[in-house]
């Protein structure tokens, strides 16, 4: 990272109303957040180019969520696009917000080979999958379902077809980004996304999630004194604008929809294949 780089993110770190701001956020675990995204820029050429400011954004978004940004976990991850920094949500991180709010019983993502796709009824809305009729390896497709604890069901399922169409339409680093070098990783993402932020019901931290999700922070969040100031900056969806302004107005309608939804149950649980 360039010396002035690096100088001026742990000068952010260093400054006495960030680390209260993260000690209110994360507790116990503020340094260690600190010193892991020094660590992941630090090893990321791309990232160190990037402006600070952006990063500091980035981290300060995933720092508000609870969730670590180091990409080989899967929660989130703090991802260059030109000079700037992007918090990136991640399908683990998805899942685990969603437990967190309390609303679902159940949780699915996983690939589809071929074969294991028995019946769909367009007209239900209703699938049927079967791991026992695989017939090869070959992925087809990427499918997403939850039951909330009220008992409302709902699947989404992509072709692989379909998820790589659009990847390609919304976002402009499709051939050189983890669309390229993972596109299954990010097939699963787009389904478990597009289900929750359509269907799903959303707490304040899905909300952000699916708002900052890909998008420069244009505000300065040196100067944000809590996290009602951070749900307030304006974002730039520089990579894929015209999905996450229409997923993040999906995601406010589901809300205000659920807004006076409560269920004093606790089991949740996930499964995953």
């Amino acid at each position: 990272m360039a010396n002035t780089n690096l100088v001026a993110l742990k000068g952010y770190f260093d400054n006495e109303s960030v680390k209260s701001n993260l000690r209110a956020m994360l507790g116990t675990k503020a340094q260690g957040f600190a010193t892991s995204v020094l660590s992941v820029v630090n090893n990321n050429k791309l990232l160190q180019n990037a402006d600070p400011k952006t990063i500091y954004s980035s981290a300060m978004v995933a720092a508000s969520l609870d969730l670590p940004i180091n990409p080989n976990l899967g929660f989130a991850a703090i991802v260059p696009y030109g000079g700037s920094a992007q918090f990136q949500i991640m399908t683990r991180g998805l899942v685990q917000l969603a437990i967190r709010s309390g609303q679902y019983a159940k949780i699915t993502n996983c690939d589809v080979h071929e074969g294991e796709l028995v019946k769909y009824d367009p007209f239900t809305d209703d699938f049927v999958f079967d791991a026992t009729k695989k017939t090869s390896d070959k992925i087809v497709g990427y499918m997403s379902y939850f039951r909330t604890i009220g008992g409302f069901e709902k699947y989404l399922y992509m072709t692989k077809e379909e998820a790589l169409a659009h990847g390609k339409k919304y976002s402009k680093t499709f051939s050189k980004g983890v669309w390229a070098t993972d596109p299954d990783a990010m097939g699963r993402k787009t389904v478990l996304k597009l289900l929750l932020s359509r269907y799903g019901i959303l707490s304040i931290e899905m909300q952000r999630a699916i708002k900052f999700d890909q998008g420069v922070v244009k505000d300065d969040f040196t100067q944000i004194d809590n996290v009602e100031d951070l749900d307030n900056a304006d974002v730039e969806y520089v990579d894929n604008p015209d999905e996450n302004e229409v997923d993040e107005k999906k995601a406010k309608a589901v809300a205000e929809k659920f807004a006076g939804f409560e269920d004093t149950s606790d089991k949740v649980s996930t499964e995953s294949k």
